[in-house]
């Protein structure tokens, strides 16, 4: 999952920022309006973070041009501002959800993943793919019932896999979703990770679940024999 924050206080964006690394998200961060307005346009992000008081473009502002151009990713809102008419100026412009500062990062996390689980049609908290099985509320992974341990980054990819399974993806979509605006493309980190991922994943069994497709990239499927 991908994640923009907006937020001009570089202190809290950086904070914000750090957390949900941790936890494994892609995140990448805009200090104004016009610069957060320029990722959400120019980048593909599963939710935004997004402050009010923005210098050059303010937060309900650069909302309304996001959903002009057609931006559709899901927003939460971060204020300093607590007036219940201010909540509902956001609410009714359509944010999913609103946060006054300051907050608890563990409540911002829930929030975050509430809003997510909401964007997933299916509004299922797993994700299967044959016999391999992702649980999103406690980040458990198992296959045939065996569990799984894996890094929050790997974790990261194969949600991105799993989400996508039987479509290929490739090294530039994968770097997009996984990992943030900074990641340096012409390293072999996502061909390192894609078999950290397979020596855990399929290791063991007689049908592999990624493959490589040559000249484009990887996808997650039943190669049954």
């Amino acid at each position: 999952m991908r994640i923009l924050v907006v937020e001009d206080e570089k202190k809290i964006a950086d904070f914000i920022k750090r957390g949900l690394k941790e936890e494994g998200y892609a995140v990448d961060s805009a200090y104004d309006g016009e610069q957060g307005l320029f990722l959400a346009k120019t980048g593909e992000y599963d939710l935004i973070l997004l402050d009010l008081m923005l210098p050059k473009l303010d937060g309900h502002s650069l909302f309304k041009e996001m959903r002009k151009a057609k931006i559709l990713s899901p927003v939460i809102m971060l204020t300093a501002k607590d007036a219940t008419k201010d909540k509902v100026a956001g609410l009714d412009l359509g944010a999913d959800d609103y946060m006054t500062k300051p907050f608890a990062f563990e409540e911002l996390l829930a929030r975050i993943r509430a809003v997510l689980r909401k964007k997933d049609s299916a509004g299922s908290k797993e994700i299967r793919v044959e016999d391999l099985m992702m649980d999103l509320s406690t980040h458990k992974v198992t296959r045939k019932g065996i569990e799984i341990p894996l890094t929050a980054k790997e974790f990261s990819l194969l949600e991105y896999l799993m989400r996508n399974a039987g479509d290929v993806v490739t090294r530039t979509m994968i770097s997009e979703h996984v990992w943030d605006i900074n990641f340096d493309t012409f390293t072999n980190v996502i061909d390192v990770y894609i078999n950290y991922l397979r020596n855990k994943i399929d290791t063991g069994h007689k049908n592999k679940l990624i493959h490589t497709v040559r000249g484009r990239g990887y996808v997650l499927k039943v190669d049954k024999v």
